[in-house]
């Protein structure tokens, strides 16, 4: 019966870095540094809401959109921070997380054979969805740029199949961003061209310098641009799958037709726990994100004590991504290595296409302590490489 199985199904792959971290669990005594996942629990002011929630029997479906006190919170939420203005009536939809929203998204904006341009090294989930979507990826060597796509990498690989730009920044797995001139140049150049633009940016919260724009307000772009964010990064409520999409009335009513047949709403429970995470804590991330600053200082002269370089540090997110060319190794012989002779767990480039090969990615959105222990057991490591 296997054979009867959809081959797009069948052709994508488990995560690399579900990959390794499955296989990190199983080895006594490891320390990993592979999924990013905050380490700080969830505030309580947040678990509290969702007991009363449960308390009160709020358990039945909501609007398929959202609550819509949740929208109106989301819509302010995202005005106040950086300036996005979105009516909650019709521009905002509650999903099932970000990874839901950007389903939704590419069900709507593709058609068959549509291409979608990516910034690689890239996060994985994105290229399974574009190809279960009947899209086909189209990766952008983003290396010599300093793992920022720019407006020509982009032109040069523009065609009239073009459908889809993903912007992905704060960026998994770099942690680099977008600057104000780069926004600039993307916008120029796509504000009169018939593509859309989905702009991943749950790690707004979590940029280090300043604060975090959208392409969304550049110019021309606002009525082609799809914002995904969520709750998972800036409130560590990863497990609670609570996103967001921010988009234009013309296409925010297609994408809730798409969220209504998949899962009729996000859970009620989840939804009213978010509504009091933007309402009675906006802020909450901004304790993790100075702690997450002085943990990617130290990572960051671990690792060039090691001679460990990195194409640019991470202004934001929780990851870092150095080159391990001068090893002579894979990324993935590297990563089997560290973690069978020093119990290391990182995740090996190539989990983010073929363009993250040479550079492993290091998650330091885990303690000091087992970050220090980490790297105290790969910097033996990287001495034994070199004899």
């Amino acid at each position: 019966m296997e054979s009867l199985i959809n081959r797009r199904v069948k052709e994508i792959e488990i995560s690399g870095i579900r990959k390794i971290a499955n296989l990190v669990a199983k080895v006594p005594g490891a320390v990993t540094l592979t999924i990013g996942q905050p380490d700080f629990p969830t505030p309580g002011h947040i678990l509290e809401a969702a007991k009363r929630a449960i308390d009160e029997n709020r358990t039945g479906y909501t609007a398929n959109a959202g609550l819509l006190e949740l929208r109106q919170a989301a819509a302010g939420w995202v005005q106040a921070k950086y300036g996005q203005t979105y009516d909650p009536n019709s521009e905002v939809i509650v999903t099932l997380g970000a990874t839901e929203a950007l389903e939704m998204a590419l069900l709507t904006l593709l058609e068959e054979g549509s291409e979608v341009i990516l910034p690689a090294p890239v996060y994985p989930g994105y290229e399974p969805l574009v190809r279960l979507c009947g899209g086909i990826p189209v990766l952008v060597d983003t290396s010599s740029s300093g793992f920022r796509i720019t407006a020509e990498q982009i032109r040069s690989h523009l065609t009239e199949k073009t459908r889809v730009v993903i912007l992905g920044y704060p960026s998994n797995p770099t942690g680099r961003i977008l600057d104000a001139e780069g926004l600039a140049e993307i916008a120029e150049l796509l504000k009169s061209r018939e593509v859309f633009v989905i702009s991943d940016e749950i790690y707004s919260e979590l940029v280090y310098e300043g604060t975090h724009r959208s392409i969304a307000l550049e110019p021309g772009m606002r009525e082609k641009t799809i914002v995904i964010n969520g709750l998972s990064k800036s409130h560590s409520m990863t497990g609670w799958r609570i996103g967001f999409t921010f988009a234009p009335e013309e296409i925010t009513k297609h994408m809730v037709k798409v969220h209504q047949y998949h899962v009729t709403c996000a859970s009620s429970i989840s939804q009213y726990a978010a509504l009091e995470a933007l309402t009675g804590g906006p802020d909450d991330a901004l304790p993790m994100r100075e702690e997450y600053r002085k943990r990617r200082d130290y990572s960051v002269g671990r690792l060039e004590a090691m001679g460990m370089e990195l194409n640019g540090i991470p202004e934001g997110a929780f990851y870092l991504f150095p080159s391990i060319r001068p090893f002579g190794l894979s990324s993935e012989a590297f990563a089997y290595k560290l973690l069978e002779e020093q119990k290391v767990g990182v995740v090996p480039g190539d989990a983010f296409s073929q363009y993250g090969e040479g550079y492993i990615r290091l998650s330091y959105a885990y303690s000091m302590a087992q970050l220090e222990e980490a790297f105290n057991r790969m910097e033996r490591f990287v001495q034994s490489l070199k004899g």
